[in-house]
């Protein structure tokens, strides 16, 4: 049975490339918003969660601090995904429990599916 890998991203090209990346080794579904990616979490039930910080409508933080609380959530690794380079944002999302912190701009496509077959090992 294929892992399954939830992205939760709003940049559609972005979601687009990991998507066609993603599809021949695990079972993937995204979602551009986030509360919409947080009720995915419970049908869904991801293997590893692909998050971004900058949301339409919260915050990558807010949703990895929701994922933390609950039991059935807290132990699914979450990789942060995003533009956001300063020090305290990276100390903040691995100090709330964030797996890793990628910042989107320094990382291909193919070095991202690379970091999630290494952390679901």
């Amino acid at each position: 049975m294929s892992k399954k890998i939830l992205i939760i991203e709003d940049e559609e090209a972005l979601v687009k490339n990991l998507e066609l990346a993603l599809k021949d080794d695990f079972e993937v579904k995204s979602s551009q918003l986030g509360k919409e990616g947080l009720k995915l979490v419970s049908k869904f039930q991801p293997d590893l969660i692909l998050l971004d910080i900058m949301l339409p409508d919260t915050t990558g933080s807010d949703i990895l601090q929701e994922l933390k609380k609950k039991k059935e959530t807290e132990l699914i690794p979450v990789i942060v995904l995003t533009n956001l380079a300063d020090s305290q944002t990276v100390s903040n999302i691995l100090a709330a429990g964030g797996r890793d912190y990628l910042v989107k701009a320094d990382w291909s496509i193919q070095d991202i599916v690379s970091k999630i077959k290494e952390s679901l090992e």
